[in-house]
């Protein structure tokens, strides 16, 4: 029988009037002759923000075994509602809380990972006719505490079931028709695509594309696990993520992507010393700061200028690490420019064609865009511009690259139709 794993988001789950609607959407899906669904739901819109701020009401700094029960009783309640919905249309389904599903992770509380899932209750649920409607973002650690995987962590849950379970595919359920070339709310030529690759997408969702959580595709792609993204108030058959072998058309560029999060620190006149680069990004390491690009220019090669990005959030911290330690590294001083975005042209089409970095450069050029910073992979070439131009040069590289023709092959456009 066909398994499928099916993921409600916070907008998905918003009201009553929508759990009764995702509850209709199961109905019709499981109708069908031979097939299975395992149901997993985030909180209500809302609502995990709702429990952070009462938590933070009550104390100034909760304890975060305490903080992460608290934010795990959003999802119990929609797990609940929507199980109700389900019985009342004649479905038999059974909540499931995180650790009720066997779902074990570490002692990181609100940042927890997956170690294991035990999917023996999942599967008795199954083999008796159940709808099993699981809890997301949430599991239980060695001592059998309740821990939090972190904001998109419903998404992980989701993923991580789907390959525990061997499931067929795992759908992914939100409020937009599936992923863009662009977001289209800045680029209004943004085109819905309807196939990527993991690896495409797990470069989308870590350089600024807000559909997945990057673990959740770290899942997919390592466990072979097709994933649909796809709205839950319209129909279509959403954006399909399959390994590469799957895709017939491997246009260039497949998308463009921003970030407008992060910030850029310089040490001027460092030594061009291996040394002094270990030095500081160890003492950045060990604050918990993670390096993004890194870029570094020579002077008369005993003196450079090495510069580096981090999150905006986590800048004054590195900056005030990084100035610390200017005496230590021999350097002549750090500074900080807030006043960056960072754009990304991806495509698996690069691993097979030359050219793409001229073209971004040139592209850029004609709207007198200086780029800063440059970093690259197989299948990305990333830039850091000036943060006002940031719009700019996502539609301007967005007309460069992304071309009409979308189509997919005849083969996965019938997987696609029985599927949905």
């Amino acid at each position: 029988m066909d398994l499928v794993v099916k993921k409600f988001g916070g907008t998905s789950v918003g009201d009553i009037s929508k759990i009764q609607g995702v509850a209709d959407l199961i109905v019709r899906y499981i109708s069908q002759k031979n097939r299975r669904v395992v149901a997993v739901v985030s909180a209500m819109a809302g609502e995990t923000n709702r429990l952070l701020h009462l938590g933070r009401s009550c104390v100034a700094s909760p304890v975060p075994r305490e903080l992460d029960v608290l934010l795990s009783t959003g999802e119990q309640v929609t797990t609940a509602l929507l199980a109700m919905a389900l019985c009342e249309r004649g479905v038999k389904a059974k909540s499931f809380s995180g650790w009720q599903a066997n779902i074990s992770t570490d002692r990181n509380f609100s940042r927890a990972h997956i170690k294991a899932i035990d999917t023996k209750a999942l599967n008795q649920a199954l083999e008796g006719g159940f709808v099993p409607v699981v809890a997301g973002f949430q599991g239980i650690d060695d001592e059998g505490d309740i821990t939090t995987l972190g904001r998109g962590g419903s998404d992980i849950t989701a993923v991580a079931l789907a390959a525990a379970l061997k499931a067929d595919r795992c759908y992914i359920y939100t409020d937009v028709p599936g992923v863009f070339t662009a977001d289209p709310s800045v680029c209004s030529s943004a085109k819905l695509l309807r196939q990527i690759s993991h690896e495409e997408m797990l470069e989308f969702s870590s350089l600024g594309a807000k559909v997945l959580h990057p673990r959740s595709v770290y899942f997919a792609m390592a466990y072979n696990i097709p994933l649909v993204v796809k709205s839950t108030f319209q129909e279509g058959s959403g954006t399909w993520i399959v390994k590469e072998g799957k895709l017939m058309e491997k246009p260039i560029v497949t998308g463009i992507t921003y970030r407008t999060d992060e910030a850029k620190i310089t040490v001027s006149k460092l030594p061009a010393a291996s040394s002094a680069f270990g030095a500081l990004f160890k003492r950045l390491a060990n604050e918990g700061i993670f390096i993004d690009m890194i870029t570094q220019t020579g002077f008369d090669g005993k003196l450079t200028d090495i510069s580096f990005t981090v999150l905006d959030e986590q800048s004054s911290l590195a900056l005030e690490i990084t100035q610390n330690l200017v005496p230590e590294l021999r350097a002549q001083g750090a500074f900080c420019d807030r006043n960056i975005a960072k754009i990304s042209v991806i495509g698996i089409g690069m691993r097979y064609h030359t050219g793409v970095a001229a073209r971004i450069f040139e592209a850029l050029a004609k709207e007198d865009i200086a780029v800063e910073m440059i970093s690259t992979s197989e299948i990305k070439v990333s830039v850091v511009v000036p943060r006002k131009y940031w719009e700019v040069a996502v539609h301007t590289l967005h007309s460069a690259f992304v071309g009409e023709d979308l189509t997919i092959e005849k083969e996965s456009q019938d997987e696609i139709r029985s599927a949905v």
